[in-house]
């Protein structure tokens, strides 16, 4: 018989730090996982964004080697509830289960999960499907509910050469010829060296502040604590295997950067910086980007090169398949009205998009009525 399995809640951030070899272990034993769940991306984001004394790691071991684990934080707005570490800037939330223990590491996981759960609801964002807590939902015995959250689109994981030949044959010869004309103006790319990654992720966000320069983007790629945060996460994920970061160079200048992560099932494009000069020449910037990104597919074994979060128009130029997040909720008996509440709040801001956008095709038929 096999010995029970114990739990632990972590809430120190010392211990969190330490956990590293331990943690690294078992996200390699996780088919599941995303780099969203690496332990240098989750403990650097808490560096940059956890409040003291909210920190909840639920850790299963065997022993003393780590089987399963759920990175979560605590928050009081706008409901008490336990959520993944990650926030905002992760494309994936997700627990880590060791494939080789199966349901012993669920089924304590679980368990673990609703003891820690007390009074607050436990709300699992952005979850791929096929994700590992999926399997926590299933064993759940109390209230849950689940929701569809962001769309990502997904190409297969092929070559850049398959993925043009998706296309419609017109479309196929105008990507063709951009592919040429990147060759033909002398864009030069290269993997960038672990112990110059920091220097290059520095200089992605400032070209990235440059590309949007008098438009909307997004505010938080600007902010300090991001910067200290992919800084201090992507050197030790690129010497792991789990990112790669790609300078691309024109007459010897850098003109874009691009950070590209990496899990057994995926890669993803997660962020890029480009100098205008890029598209004063004339250059394609989404296909030099995606053609380094497939590079990254050819023998990885990936099922999947992901766009991640985002329903942008022009990936769709590129035939992918939306693939819908979910958000997975867990209740206790004496929680459900948290859970009630958080479906009713979800209702609640879907039917306020649906009217906005019906307000804007409104708009837009009333304008070109008047044109």
């Amino acid at each position: 018989m096999k010995p029970t399995l114990t739990t632990e809640l972590v809430t120190d951030e010392r211990a969190f730090a330490e956990l590293a070899p331990a943690w690294g272990r078992l996200y390699r034993r996780c088919a599941a996982a995303t780099p969203f769940q690496s332990h240098a991306w989750l403990h650097s984001w808490w560096l940059s964004y956890g409040r003291r004394g909210r920190l909840r790691l639920l850790l299963v071991r065997d022993g003393g080697e780590l089987v399963a684990a759920a990175p979560l934080t605590a928050v009081r707005r706008p409901l008490p509830a336990l959520v993944p570490l990650g926030g905002a800037i992760s494309d994936y939330g997700d627990v880590l289960v060791d494939d080789e223990q199966g349901e012993r590491a669920v089924a304590a996981l679980t368990e673990g999960l609703a003891g820690v759960a007390r009074t607050a609801l436990i709300d699992f964002r952005e979850v791929r499907p096929g994700g590992a807590v999926e399997q926590v939902y299933e064993r759940w015995r109390g209230p849950r509910r689940r929701v569809s959250d962001s769309v990502c689109l997904e190409l297969p994981a092929v070559p850049m050469e398959d993925l043009v030949a998706r296309l419609p044959s017109a479309k196929a010869q105008r990507v063709r010829a951009k592919l040429r004309k990147l060759t033909a103006l002398g864009v030069q790319r290269e993997a960038v060296r672990p112990e110059e990654v920091d220097s290059a992720l520095r200089r992605l966000l400032e070209l990235h502040e440059l590309q949007w320069q008098g438009r909307k983007v997004t505010g938080e790629h600007l902010r300090s604590r991001f910067c200290e945060h992919l800084v201090r996460s992507v050197g030790p994920m690129v010497r792991a295997g789990d990112a790669v970061v790609t300078e691309f160079r024109l007459d010897d200048d850098v003109v874009a950067v691009d950070l590209t992560l990496l899990s057994r099932r995926l890669a993803g494009g997660y962020l890029y910086g480009a100098h205008p000069r890029l598209r004063e020449s004339k250059a394609d910037v989404a296909v030099m980007l995606l053609d380094a990104c497939a590079e990254h597919t050819r023998d990885g074994g990936r099922a999947a090169l992901s766009l991640l979060r985002g329903d942008e128009p022009y990936k769709h130029h590129w035939r992918p398949e939306p693939v819908v997040n979910q958000r997975l909720l867990l209740a206790r008996r004496r929680t459900a009205p948290l859970l009630s509440a958080a479906v009713c709040d979800v209702a609640a801001r879907r039917r306020g998009k649906e009217l906005l956008l019906r307000l804007e095709q409104r708009r837009e038929r009333a304008g070109g009525g008047r044109s």
